[in-house]
Protein backbone atom coordinates (compact mmCIF):
# COMPACT_ATOMS: atom_id res chain seq x y z
CA UNK A 1 0.00 0.00 0.00
CA UNK A 2 1.47 3.52 -0.96
CA UNK A 3 1.17 6.19 1.42
CA UNK A 4 -0.16 9.49 0.17
CA UNK A 5 1.32 11.97 -1.77
CA UNK A 6 2.80 15.04 -0.41
CA UNK A 7 0.42 17.19 -2.46
CA UNK A 8 -2.92 15.50 -0.57
CA UNK A 9 -1.82 15.82 2.91
CA UNK A 10 -1.06 19.16 4.51
CA UNK A 11 2.00 19.73 5.95
CA UNK A 12 1.80 20.20 9.79
CA UNK A 13 2.10 23.85 11.17
CA UNK A 14 3.74 25.50 13.98
CA UNK A 15 0.66 25.66 16.01
CA UNK A 16 0.68 21.42 15.65
CA UNK A 17 4.27 20.50 16.37
CA UNK A 18 3.74 23.09 19.84
CA UNK A 19 0.47 21.16 20.39
CA UNK A 20 1.44 17.59 19.89
CA UNK A 21 5.37 18.55 22.70
CA UNK A 22 2.33 19.41 25.37
CA UNK A 23 1.00 16.12 25.02
CA UNK A 24 3.67 14.73 25.22
CA UNK A 25 4.65 16.40 28.51
CA UNK A 26 0.61 15.10 29.70
CA UNK A 27 1.99 11.85 28.51
CA UNK A 28 5.06 11.65 30.84
CA UNK A 29 3.58 13.29 33.68
CA UNK A 30 1.32 10.29 33.65
CA UNK A 31 3.73 8.31 34.87
CA UNK A 32 6.48 10.69 36.10
CA UNK A 33 6.10 13.01 38.56
CA UNK A 34 7.41 16.70 38.86
CA UNK A 35 10.08 16.23 36.43
CA UNK A 36 8.76 18.48 33.86
CA UNK A 37 12.19 20.62 33.83
CA UNK A 38 14.19 17.18 33.36
CA UNK A 39 11.57 16.30 30.38
CA UNK A 40 11.71 19.87 29.28
CA UNK A 41 15.82 19.42 28.50
CA UNK A 42 15.37 16.19 27.18
CA UNK A 43 12.55 17.07 24.49
CA UNK A 44 15.24 20.03 23.54
CA UNK A 45 17.93 17.93 23.33
CA UNK A 46 15.81 15.41 20.83
CA UNK A 47 14.69 18.57 18.87
CA UNK A 48 17.53 19.99 18.49
CA UNK A 49 20.18 16.70 17.67
CA UNK A 50 21.62 16.91 21.57
CA UNK A 51 22.74 14.55 23.54
CA UNK A 52 21.98 14.49 27.40
CA UNK A 53 24.46 13.85 30.59
CA UNK A 54 21.64 13.89 33.87
CA UNK A 55 22.98 14.19 36.93
CA UNK A 56 21.59 13.82 40.41
CA UNK A 57 21.37 11.02 43.05
CA UNK A 58 19.29 7.62 43.10
CA UNK A 59 15.99 7.54 43.10
CA UNK A 60 15.03 10.78 41.15
CA UNK A 61 13.56 9.22 38.34
CA UNK A 62 16.29 10.01 35.46
CA UNK A 63 16.13 6.19 33.80
CA UNK A 64 12.17 5.79 34.48
CA UNK A 65 11.78 9.45 32.89
CA UNK A 66 13.86 8.50 29.62
CA UNK A 67 12.21 5.30 29.03
CA UNK A 68 8.40 6.51 29.63
CA UNK A 69 9.42 9.54 26.92
CA UNK A 70 10.81 6.76 24.88
CA UNK A 71 7.31 5.33 24.61
CA UNK A 72 5.62 8.35 23.78
CA UNK A 73 8.09 8.28 20.91
CA UNK A 74 8.20 5.94 17.36
CA UNK A 75 11.60 5.29 17.88
CA UNK A 76 13.56 2.26 18.86
CA UNK A 77 15.01 2.75 21.56
CA UNK A 78 17.89 0.70 24.19
CA UNK A 79 19.27 0.58 27.07
CA UNK A 80 22.71 0.12 28.03
CA UNK A 81 23.36 -0.63 31.81
CA UNK A 82 27.03 0.43 31.83
CA UNK A 83 29.61 -1.22 34.42
CA UNK A 84 33.28 -1.66 34.90
CA UNK A 85 33.28 -4.73 32.72
CA UNK A 86 31.87 -3.71 30.10
CA UNK A 87 33.70 -4.00 26.57
CA UNK A 88 33.22 -1.87 23.27
CA UNK A 89 31.70 -4.96 21.65
CA UNK A 90 28.90 -5.27 24.12
CA UNK A 91 28.20 -1.46 23.11
CA UNK A 92 28.46 -1.43 19.28
CA UNK A 93 28.55 -5.01 18.53
CA UNK A 94 31.36 -7.64 16.89
CA UNK A 95 31.65 -9.97 14.40
CA UNK A 96 30.90 -13.68 14.82
CA UNK A 97 31.67 -16.43 12.55
CA UNK A 98 28.74 -18.58 11.25
CA UNK A 99 29.93 -22.07 10.71
CA UNK A 100 27.53 -22.93 8.32
CA UNK A 101 28.49 -20.59 5.41
CA UNK A 102 32.13 -20.35 6.96
CA UNK A 103 31.92 -16.48 6.77
CA UNK A 104 31.94 -13.81 9.71
CA UNK A 105 28.85 -11.49 10.06
CA UNK A 106 28.44 -8.38 12.11
CA UNK A 107 26.53 -8.76 14.86
CA UNK A 108 25.05 -5.19 15.64
CA UNK A 109 25.29 -3.70 19.30
CA UNK A 110 22.74 -1.69 21.08
CA UNK A 111 24.26 1.14 19.98
CA UNK A 112 21.73 0.65 16.50
CA UNK A 113 18.80 2.40 17.87
CA UNK A 114 17.28 6.20 17.67
CA UNK A 115 17.69 6.65 21.74
CA UNK A 116 20.11 5.11 23.33
CA UNK A 117 19.69 5.09 27.49
CA UNK A 118 23.62 5.10 28.89
CA UNK A 119 22.50 4.64 32.26
CA UNK A 120 25.78 5.03 34.63
CA UNK A 121 27.75 6.34 31.90
CA UNK A 122 30.43 6.93 34.17
CA UNK A 123 31.08 3.32 35.75
CA UNK A 124 32.98 2.29 32.23
CA UNK A 125 36.55 2.37 31.47
CA UNK A 126 37.79 4.57 28.73
CA UNK A 127 37.99 1.75 25.68
CA UNK A 128 34.23 2.17 25.94
CA UNK A 129 33.90 5.58 26.16
CA UNK A 130 35.73 6.06 22.87
CA UNK A 131 33.58 3.90 21.50
CA UNK A 132 30.64 5.46 22.40
CA UNK A 133 32.56 8.80 22.00
CA UNK A 134 32.60 7.92 17.82
CA UNK A 135 28.93 7.09 17.87
CA UNK A 136 28.02 10.34 19.54
CA UNK A 137 30.05 12.66 17.20
CA UNK A 138 30.09 10.69 13.81
CA UNK A 139 26.63 9.42 14.07
CA UNK A 140 28.90 6.18 12.88
CA UNK A 141 30.46 2.87 14.23
CA UNK A 142 33.29 0.81 13.17
CA UNK A 143 33.06 -2.68 13.63
CA UNK A 144 36.27 -4.45 12.52
CA UNK A 145 37.22 -2.96 9.00
CA UNK A 146 33.80 -1.46 8.22
CA UNK A 147 31.99 1.57 8.92
CA UNK A 148 28.44 1.76 9.53
CA UNK A 149 26.19 4.94 9.75
CA UNK A 150 23.64 4.98 12.47
CA UNK A 151 19.70 5.79 11.63
CA UNK A 152 18.73 9.31 12.42
CA UNK A 153 17.46 10.64 14.74
CA UNK A 154 20.35 9.90 16.80
CA UNK A 155 20.90 10.93 20.55
CA UNK A 156 22.42 9.32 23.84
CA UNK A 157 20.47 10.38 26.95
CA UNK A 158 23.36 9.37 29.66
CA UNK A 159 23.14 9.29 33.50
CA UNK A 160 25.61 9.61 35.90
CA UNK A 161 25.86 9.23 40.17
CA UNK A 162 27.50 11.96 41.33
CA UNK A 163 27.57 10.13 45.31
CA UNK A 164 29.15 7.24 44.80
CA UNK A 165 32.81 7.60 43.65
CA UNK A 166 34.17 4.08 44.38
CA UNK A 167 34.11 2.15 40.52
CA UNK A 168 33.29 4.66 38.91
CA UNK A 169 35.44 6.35 35.64
CA UNK A 170 36.09 10.08 35.17
CA UNK A 171 34.39 10.90 31.81
CA UNK A 172 37.36 12.08 29.20
CA UNK A 173 37.12 16.11 29.07
CA UNK A 174 36.42 15.64 24.77
CA UNK A 175 33.39 13.47 25.78
CA UNK A 176 31.48 15.55 28.26
CA UNK A 177 31.48 18.36 25.66
CA UNK A 178 30.21 16.44 23.39
CA UNK A 179 26.59 16.46 25.55
CA UNK A 180 24.69 19.27 24.80
CA UNK A 181 23.73 19.69 28.71
CA UNK A 182 24.77 18.26 31.48
CA UNK A 183 21.08 18.78 33.77
CA UNK A 184 20.98 18.44 37.25
CA UNK A 185 18.27 16.45 38.79
CA UNK A 186 17.16 17.69 41.92
CA UNK A 187 14.88 16.29 45.03
CA UNK A 188 11.20 16.78 44.43
CA UNK A 189 9.03 19.52 46.51
CA UNK A 190 6.72 17.57 49.07
CA UNK A 191 3.81 17.58 47.23
CA UNK A 192 4.99 15.86 44.10
CA UNK A 193 6.87 13.32 46.63
CA UNK A 194 3.52 12.41 48.26
CA UNK A 195 2.28 11.89 44.89
CA UNK A 196 5.15 9.48 44.16
CA UNK A 197 4.40 7.76 47.24
CA UNK A 198 1.03 6.91 46.53
CA UNK A 199 1.04 5.91 43.29
CA UNK A 200 4.21 3.63 43.93
CA UNK A 201 2.68 2.02 47.28
CA UNK A 202 -0.13 0.99 45.11
CA UNK A 203 1.45 -2.63 43.99
CA UNK A 204 -1.33 -2.78 41.14
CA UNK A 205 -0.47 0.67 39.42
CA UNK A 206 0.50 0.47 36.07
CA UNK A 207 1.93 3.42 34.13
CA UNK A 208 0.23 3.87 30.69
CA UNK A 209 1.51 6.18 28.05
CA UNK A 210 0.30 6.94 24.34
CA UNK A 211 2.89 7.14 21.40
CA UNK A 212 2.84 11.40 20.37
CA UNK A 213 5.80 11.73 18.45
CA UNK A 214 6.98 10.36 14.63
CA UNK A 215 10.31 10.12 13.50
CA UNK A 216 8.73 12.20 10.72
CA UNK A 217 7.11 14.97 13.73
CA UNK A 218 11.04 15.19 14.75
CA UNK A 219 12.44 16.32 11.85
CA UNK A 220 9.23 18.62 11.35
CA UNK A 221 9.97 20.02 14.51
CA UNK A 222 13.76 20.55 13.36
CA UNK A 223 12.77 22.68 10.41
CA UNK A 224 10.42 24.60 12.35
CA UNK A 225 13.00 25.46 15.43
CA UNK A 226 15.71 26.29 12.44
CA UNK A 227 13.55 28.99 11.39
CA UNK A 228 12.92 30.75 14.63
CA UNK A 229 14.51 33.89 14.65
CA UNK A 230 17.56 35.19 16.37
CA UNK A 231 18.88 39.03 16.57
CA UNK A 232 22.25 39.50 15.42
CA UNK A 233 22.73 41.66 18.75
CA UNK A 234 21.48 38.30 20.96
CA UNK A 235 23.93 36.23 18.87
CA UNK A 236 26.91 38.28 19.74
CA UNK A 237 25.54 38.10 22.98
CA UNK A 238 26.00 34.18 22.91
CA UNK A 239 29.39 35.22 22.17
CA UNK A 240 30.34 37.40 24.82
CA UNK A 241 29.02 35.02 27.83
CA UNK A 242 31.21 32.30 26.24
CA UNK A 243 34.00 34.88 26.34
CA UNK A 244 33.83 35.69 29.55
CA UNK A 245 34.03 32.17 30.59
CA UNK A 246 37.29 32.16 28.98
CA UNK A 247 38.71 35.38 30.20
CA UNK A 248 37.08 36.63 33.62
CA UNK A 249 38.90 39.25 34.02
CA UNK A 250 38.11 41.35 30.67
CA UNK A 251 34.56 41.15 31.86
CA UNK A 252 34.94 42.73 35.05
CA UNK A 253 35.22 38.66 37.24
CA UNK A 254 38.50 38.99 38.56
CA UNK A 255 37.73 37.27 41.70
CA UNK A 256 37.16 34.33 39.37
CA UNK A 257 39.92 34.63 36.77
CA UNK A 258 42.18 32.78 38.98
CA UNK A 259 40.28 29.82 39.27
CA UNK A 260 39.20 28.97 35.60
CA UNK A 261 41.59 26.84 34.11
CA UNK A 262 39.84 26.18 29.97
CA UNK A 263 36.75 28.14 29.48
CA UNK A 264 34.01 26.73 27.24
CA UNK A 265 34.56 25.39 23.54
CA UNK A 266 32.61 26.82 20.39
CA UNK A 267 30.69 23.79 20.88
CA UNK A 268 28.82 26.02 23.93
CA UNK A 269 28.50 28.65 21.30
CA UNK A 270 26.28 26.14 19.26
CA UNK A 271 24.22 24.54 21.71
CA UNK A 272 23.53 28.14 23.30
CA UNK A 273 22.05 29.26 19.68
CA UNK A 274 20.13 25.76 19.06
CA UNK A 275 18.66 25.88 22.63
CA UNK A 276 17.89 29.27 23.11
CA UNK A 277 15.60 28.60 19.69
CA UNK A 278 14.02 25.58 20.92
CA UNK A 279 13.19 27.10 24.15
CA UNK A 280 11.33 29.93 21.96
CA UNK A 281 9.45 27.69 20.08
CA UNK A 282 8.28 25.71 23.20
CA UNK A 283 7.26 28.82 24.42
CA UNK A 284 5.20 29.32 20.95
CA UNK A 285 7.47 32.16 19.53
CA UNK A 286 9.50 32.53 16.38
CA UNK A 287 11.68 34.65 18.15
CA UNK A 288 14.83 34.46 20.63
CA UNK A 289 14.60 37.09 23.52
CA UNK A 290 17.69 37.26 25.72
CA UNK A 291 15.65 35.35 28.90
CA UNK A 292 15.47 32.32 26.31
CA UNK A 293 19.24 32.34 26.50
CA UNK A 294 19.49 32.75 30.10
CA UNK A 295 17.11 29.98 31.03
CA UNK A 296 19.50 27.41 29.15
CA UNK A 297 22.82 28.86 30.07
CA UNK A 298 23.49 26.97 32.96
CA UNK A 299 22.89 23.42 31.30
CA UNK A 300 25.22 24.43 28.66
CA UNK A 301 27.81 26.17 30.43
CA UNK A 302 28.40 23.88 33.73
CA UNK A 303 29.85 21.15 32.43
CA UNK A 304 32.28 22.51 30.09
CA UNK A 305 33.95 24.80 32.13
CA UNK A 306 37.12 23.63 34.12
CA UNK A 307 37.99 24.77 37.41
CA UNK A 308 41.48 24.18 39.13
CA UNK A 309 41.86 22.75 42.43
CA UNK A 310 41.96 26.29 44.03
CA UNK A 311 38.39 26.67 42.99
CA UNK A 312 37.64 23.29 44.96
CA UNK A 313 40.13 24.27 48.16
CA UNK A 314 37.65 27.56 48.14
CA UNK A 315 34.19 26.04 47.24
CA UNK A 316 34.01 27.93 44.34
CA UNK A 317 31.70 25.85 41.59
CA UNK A 318 30.75 26.90 38.17
CA UNK A 319 27.70 27.58 38.69
CA UNK A 320 28.68 30.28 40.66
CA UNK A 321 31.23 31.39 37.77
CA UNK A 322 28.07 31.10 35.34
CA UNK A 323 24.95 33.39 37.50
CA UNK A 324 28.04 35.95 37.72
CA UNK A 325 28.56 35.72 33.95
CA UNK A 326 25.06 36.55 33.25
CA UNK A 327 25.03 39.63 35.91
CA UNK A 328 28.14 41.31 34.50
CA UNK A 329 27.65 40.80 30.74
CA UNK A 330 25.25 43.29 28.98
CA UNK A 331 23.64 42.88 25.64
CA UNK A 332 25.09 45.65 23.86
Amino acid sequence: MSLPSSDLVPPLQAADYQQKIKQVFAEVGKVVVGQHYMVGRLLIGLCTGGHILLEGVPGLAKTLTISTLSKVLHLHFQRVQFTPDLLPSDLVGTMIYNQNQSVFEVKKGPIFANLVLADEVNRSPAKVQSALLEAMQEKQVTIGETTYPLDLPFLVLATQNPVEQEGTYPLPEAQVDRFMMKVHVDYLKKADELEVMRRMANMSYVGEVNPILTKEDIFGIRSMINQVQISETLEKYIIELVFATRKPAEYDLPEFAQYVQFGVSPRASIALHRAAKAVAFFDERDYVLPEDIKDVAGDVLNHRILLNYEAEADGIRTQDLIDAILRKVPIS
